[in-house]
């Protein structure tokens, strides 16, 4: 089975904003510490992690397009990796910490993009290495849920059907099921609504045409999507354009 791209279309789509900041409102830290350097993000606080104190080598405060944006949701509350020989990571973090002391023009924007490809690597070995949480990330984690996920994420306005889905994965469709619920936590057709309503909510926000994100997403008629936002969120579709959500 072929490898696919686990992480673009969901990068694509919640890009993030890394802004370097005080450690005290950072939450993506790189650490010299006595096990050597390593990788530390906290996605949902800030501050120095414990014990570090003197120990920061860069830090930074990263963005993943809301708290309930799906890899926001996702994350698990701490992540540490090891930097150890990784050559390119190491050059990556060389280039950070070199930007930051040269202070050069257009250096914020260097910074931002260097500190995303530390998010990227820091997700693309713990999908290689299984060591993720129960939910989206632990059914990217797995190589045959992770089609029928990417196919979601690529496509989320096709009229995705268990059977579809289950075969997309290579599997039956009663066994995709289970393994679905038991990587991710919920049903293949759940995350889908969850995904189609995180994915309309921030095209709504931006000030598309409620009818237009309805025939996008698969919801069949403006009504549909504004009953599924009053379901999910207690509010209606349009709170969001004018900024009372």
């Amino acid at each position: 089975m072929a490898e696919i791209d686990r992480l673009s279309a969901l990068m694509a789509r919640f890009a993030l904003r890394v802004d370097v900041v005080p450690v005290e409102e950072a939450n993506l830290f790189v650490i010299d510490g006595p096990e050597g350097r390593h990788l530390f993000l906290r996605p949902r606080s800030l501050g120095l992690p414990e014990g570090a104190l003197g120990q920061v080598a860069f830090q930074a405060h990263v963005d993943f397009g809301g708290a309930e944006a799906p890899l926001a949701s996702a994350l698990p509350d701490e992540l540490r990796h090891p930097v150890g020989h990784d050559e390119e990571l190491a050059a990556v973090i060389a280039l950070m910490r070199a930007e930051v002391s040269a202070g050069r023009c257009g250096g914020a924007s260097v910074l931002a993009r260097l500190s995303e490809v530390l998010i990227v690597r820091l997700l693309r070995a713990r999908l290689e290495k299984g060591d993720v949480p129960r939910g989206m990330l632990g059914g990217l984690a797995d190589p045959r849920l992770a089609r029928a996920i990417v196919a979601m994420h690529d496509r989320p306005g096709e009229s995705w059907s268990n059977d579809d889905l289950a075969a997309e994965a290579g599997m039956s469709r009663s066994r995709f099921i289970a393994r679905f619920r038991d990587a991710v936590g919920t049903s293949p057709q759940a995350y889908l609504r969850h995904w189609r309503l995180a994915l309309a909510q921030q095209d709504v926000a931006r000030g598309d045409r409620i009818d237009a994100v309805a025939r996008r997403y698969g919801y069949g008629s403006p009504e549909a999507l504004t009953h599924m936002f009053r379901r999910e969120t207690g509010q209606a579709p349009i709170t969001l354009r004018h900024g009372t959500a």
